[in-house]
């Protein structure tokens, strides 16, 4: 074979090759969608119980950082320690 016939064949296959990879690509894609719309339409996503309004107050939320403060010092008590710092 010569060097032309050699690249002709490395170009066709190489066609080839991306031919089949795209048409799997999109071959997935589809199958994926359909499958998305299949489980919508048969496993809808169920609606939430309303919720009952309870006379008992919730405590306030605090800040998170304040809750994690201890921890923070904590952790960096402990990684002193351990460095000998």
């Amino acid at each position: 074979m010569t060097n032309a016939e050699l690249f002709s064949e490395g170009i066709n296959l190489m066609i080839s090759g991306m031919g089949f990879v795209m048409f799997f690509l999109f071959t997935l894609i589809y199958a994926i969608a359909l499958m998305s719309k299949l489980i919508n339409q048969y496993l809808p996503e169920p609606i939430p119980a309303p919720i009952s309004k309870s006379k008992v107050p919730t405590p306030p939320i605090q800040d998170d950082l304040e809750r994690l403060r201890p921890v923070i010092v904590a952790a960096i008590a402990h990684h002193r320690r351990k460095q000998g710092l």
